[in-house]
């Protein structure tokens, strides 16, 4: 197992606080309570939105933080975790709340949030496991060409669920998809862009030694 010592600094500092896994926790709950009022209750407006699909999809980003933490280092990464869970709470909320068929720029605004989320995510994660330093440039494309990959690979996915009728199949368009992929693709450029500038680089951070 690997120790913090030193003052924490940058996101180490966030998973240092007393309640970081609580409201870590606090998250997951509340997006699988999301789903079980949307899969429970018979919501006319969820129709077409694939909620049956979205689910095992969906609650992979709990357990996607602990299974690649495992407790090698400590504090448990719980910035890495809230933020790459979010996007998908969010986007549930959305559905239930009837928001996105209520405000037509809801789609495009959530998915320039939520890949802001997730690229703040993988460089959370990725200051914390004290990697190989990279220039600011270098980080920031990093985490913005693993934003772009991630939006391809799920509208591939929703392309799918579209065209075989999974979980309830999806409505989906050609111009919603191409509006989806440079909004997210924006939004991970923007989110690298803030995660590099908000959490320092990791020899900036505590030092880490083996033990």
């Amino acid at each position: 197992m690997t120790e913090a010592t030193g003052p924490s600094s940058g996101v180490s500092a966030l998973d240092s606080r007393r309640r970081a896994v609580v409201v870590a926790m606090a998250f997951k709950v509340a997006l699988a309570m999301c789903f079980v009022v949307a899969i429970v209750v018979p919501l006319d407006h969820l129709e077409g939105k694939g909620m049956l699909f979205r689910f095992p999809l969906f609650m992979l980003s709990a357990v996607v933080v602990p299974l690649a933490w495992r407790g090698r280092f400590r504090p448990y990464p719980a910035t890495a975790d809230v933020l790459i869970v979010a996007p998908f709470l969010i986007d549930t909320l959305g559905n239930l709340a009837y928001v996105y068929d209520t405000f037509e720029a809801t789609d495009d605004v959530l998915h320039t949030l939520n890949w802001i989320l997730l690229v703040g995510a993988f460089h959370a994660w990725r200051y914390r496991r004290g990697g190989a330093s990279l220039s600011r440039a270098d980080a920031w494309l990093l985490g913005a060409s693993l934003g772009a990959l991630a939006i391809v690979g799920w509208e591939a996915a929703e392309w799918i669920v579209a065209e075989t009728g999974a979980g309830g199949g999806l409505d989906l368009t050609y111009d919603d998809t191409v509006a989806d992929l440079v909004l997210s693709t924006g939004g991970g450029m923007i989110g690298s862009a803030i995660a590099v500038a908000l959490f320092p680089p990791p020899r900036a951070n505590s030092s880490i030694e083996n033990s």
